[in-house]
């Protein structure tokens, strides 16, 4: 029998606008869910996968989700944040001089910010690890059936993730894979992977706009790291 990790690539946590989770939350929820490794990807924000990583070092993996010109990233093993509103071409070479691990959010789901033009994508695609080929916030399953295509289209690996913004959402889509040490490892090794996945319903973007909203009422300082 095989020795695969069950990673989670894709979730949030307060340091995200539209998440209420805190990072030691999550933390004990990959606990209880049997999740290997967790990469936090907050966007535009390494802050608290940094803090969670300290908590639990051989669990987490830093990670961020950036927000381009053009589209949405999602990178892991992230040692400098980037800001959001660089041109995209600029975001993959700064990760790149890290030896980050690149992959591209939700790229064909139109109902969110951050999906990719077709022009900007194909020009980005030589520079990309992967291509979230499954997102379990994706309200059509059309939209991950092209990444997915995509993918095959320009042999690239791809990526699954629950884009958790909610405890209860973490683990809806995960990847088993070989285990991995770094990025170098890990490139070397999604190729191979095995997912297993399920969209969440399409009302889990309700909790995100609730999230938005609470954070506006609350007191300063109540959604922040300890």
């Amino acid at each position: 029998m095989k020795n695969l990790q069950k990673v989670e690539f894709h979730c949030h946590t307060l340091v995200s606008k539209d998440s209420l989770v805190r990072p030691e939350d999550l933390l004990e929820r990959c606990r209880r869910k049997h999740i290997d490794r967790v990469v936090i990807t907050d966007h535009n924000s390494t802050a608290a996968a940094e803090f969670a990583q300290r908590l639990d070092p051989e669990r987490v993996i830093v990670g961020e989700e950036i927000m381009t010109q053009q589209g949405e990233i999602l990178a892991a093993y992230v040692q400098e944040e980037i800001p959001a509103g660089l041109p995209a071409l600029e975001v993959i070479d700064r990760l790149r001089q890290q030896s980050a691990f690149i992959s591209v959010s939700h790229p064909f789901d139109q109902m969110r910010n951050g999906h990719w033009q077709i022009d900007d994508l194909l020009q980005i695609a030589p520079l990309v690890d992967a291509i979230e080929t499954f997102n379990a916030r994706c309200m059509l399953p059309g939209y991950n059936a092209q990444a997915e295509h995509f993918a095959k289209t320009h042999h690239l690996s791809g990526t699954a993730g629950s884009d958790a913004h909610a405890l209860f959402e973490l683990g809806t889509a995960t990847v088993l894979v070989e285990p991995f040490k770094n990025a170098d490892e890990l490139r070397s090794k999604i190729a191979r992977a095995e997912f297993k996945t399920h969209l969440s319903p399409g009302w889990v973007h309700l909790y995100s706009r609730y999230a938005v909203w609470r954070k506006r009422i609350a007191p300063p300082g109540t959604f922040r790291l300890k």
